[in-house]
């Protein structure tokens, strides 16, 4: 039986975790956290994520290390690589733990995204203002999610309080898209170069996280696109695992914001949802195994739980709905779980999460 590593032990491991026993696959984690999610799934060594020693413990006891967050050491990982294979790659997590990296990474592979520059200090900032015009997205160039690390230059006299906002730090801004939705095109590579790709997902998100997703996008053109983009992503990467890309819609365009080198958020519903899921098939990539189908069941849906848990969980599963708790303790902004929904039709799944949404 193949052993993963999995450095973070948080919900996404949990269900990798959960994932693996159905191929035959075990998981250990790595986590600093006193009670992490994915304990449920399998043994958790409990270390900071940087801990040489544990990371080397980890490796040593696994054929080869995945990880579920992108915000790990990568000079850590290239540390490990001569005990056990790290997949995906280090080189493909330090493209996406900075933005100024990988908007240039998507420049070569002409994948469109919005304009941006770079900024080193409030007069760069000032220059973009200038050059790209008001108002502008301003963003961190590593170590942002979920909205945060971010914020709009609105007016030139406020940049250099925008850029003493975001502590200083290397960022980089970009025009404000004028975009009618958000979608993901999430999907898997092997290492021989199979690739198996999701139906591209429509995403909903409040301050910066995300609170729904449906899939398919009636779009071919869109579908087609999204497919076409993560495809140069996954071949200039040699990328080896599951891979999620995030665009904007405009019109008939995608836009490229961001990628996760794992698996995502707005790839849960093909847990319930699909005849191979995300967290199957980065387990099947990794480990060196075929990809399982990714044909999509019925009009699937997710609905994220945030903050506070529902009085009686049992009442929003019912037909057709599937709720998973990750066992995380409440707080404002906190994932705590999702509610899988797979409709007959495109409509009925949407009734379904509207009536979930006035639930929660």
């Amino acid at each position: 039986m193949k052993k993963i590593g999995i450095i973070g032990a948080g919900q996404l491991g949990q269900m990798l975790g959960f994932a693996a026993r159905d191929v035959s696959i075990e998981c250990m984690f790595l986590d600093p956290s006193e009670d992490p999610p994915a304990a449920a799934a399998g043994p958790v060594i409990r270390a900071e994520f940087d801990d040489q020693a544990a990371l080397q413990k980890l490796a040593q006891a696994c054929d080869v290390i995945s990880y579920e967050f992108e915000n790990v050491s990568v000079d850590c990982l290239r540390a490990i690589e001569s005990i056990c294979p790290v997949v995906p790659s280090p080189h493909a997590l330090e493209n996406a733990q900075d933005r100024l990296a990988e908007k240039r990474l998507f420049d070569s592979l002409q994948i469109p995204v919005a304009q941006y520059g770079k900024v080193d200090d409030s007069d760069d900032l000032k220059k973009c203002a200038d050059v790209l015009g008001l108002p502008l997205v301003v963003k961190t160039r590593r170590f942002g999610y979920d909205g945060k690390g971010q914020a709009i230059l609105r007016q030139i006299a406020d940049a250099d309080a925008v850029f003493e906002s975001l502590g200083g730090a290397p960022l980089i801004a970009e025009t404000m898209v004028p975009f009618q939705f958000e979608v993901s095109a999430i999907g898997a590579r092997t290492d021989d170069g199979e690739i198996a790709s999701y139906a591209l997902t429509k995403n909903e998100h409040i301050d910066g996280i995300l609170r729904v997703s449906r899939a398919p996008l009636d779009n071919p053109h869109l579908e087609r696109l999204g497919v076409e983009y993560l495809t140069r992503l996954l071949e200039r990467l040699d990328y080896v695992g599951v891979l999620a890309l995030e665009m904007f819609v405009v019109g008939d365009k995608l836009l490229a914001n961001e990628f996760a080198p794992r698996v995502h958020n707005s790839g849960h519903w093909t847990i319930e949802g699909c005849a191979g899921s995300q967290f199957e098939n980065h387990l099947r990539a990794v480990a060196g195994m075929p990809l399982a189908s990714t044909a999509t069941k019925g009009y699937p849906g997710m609905v994220n739980i945030i903050g506070s848990l529902p009085s009686d969980g049992a009442s929003i599963s019912g037909t057709g709905s599937q709720t998973h708790i990750y066992g995380k303790q409440p707080r404002p902004g906190r994932k705590l779980g999702h509610i899988t929904i797979i409709g007959e039709t495109a409509e009925a799944r949407d009734r379904r999460i509207h009536d979930i949404k006035l639930t929660l």
